[in-house]
């Protein structure tokens, strides 16, 4: 599995990459493959201002329906156009092209508290 040292990632299997006050999130390889084929992301949260861990949308795999964290609280302002006709880029590229929303941070520092790649190896084994 691929777990990219410049990211941040979360219990819930969501990764972060920060760049000044904003952000990129989406969910993890090990996410990715736990979930099977994702056939359906619903997010509308675009414009809207969020706390940490306040779900931001949901993931529809075969198998399931998943819902989506928000690692740190900010405020959501693009939503990947590309997912949805093509939600399985979330399999196949889940840290590039499967990227799910970009946001402005409410406090960059918030993601400190986030696990390292390393750490974040540890809690999927």
């Amino acid at each position: 599995m691929n777990f990219p040292e410049n990211l941040k990632y979360t219990k819930d299997h969501e990764w972060i990459l920060v760049e000044g006050n904003s952000a990129t999130i989406g969910i993890t390889d090990f996410a990715q493959r736990e979930l099977g084929d994702i056939v359906f992301i619903d997010i509308n949260t675009k414009g809207k201002q969020l706390a940490a861990e306040e779900i931001f949308g949901t993931v529809e795999a075969v198998k399931t329906v998943s819902d989506l964290y928000l690692p740190i609280a900010g405020t959501i302002t693009e939503i990947n156009p590309a997912l949805e006709s093509a939600p399985e880029l979330v399999n196949s590229d889940p840290y590039g092209q499967g990227w799910m929303i970009k946001m402005t941070i409410d406090n960059p520092s918030d993601a400190e508290k986030l696990m390292s790649a390393n750490s974040y190896k540890e809690l999927v084994g």
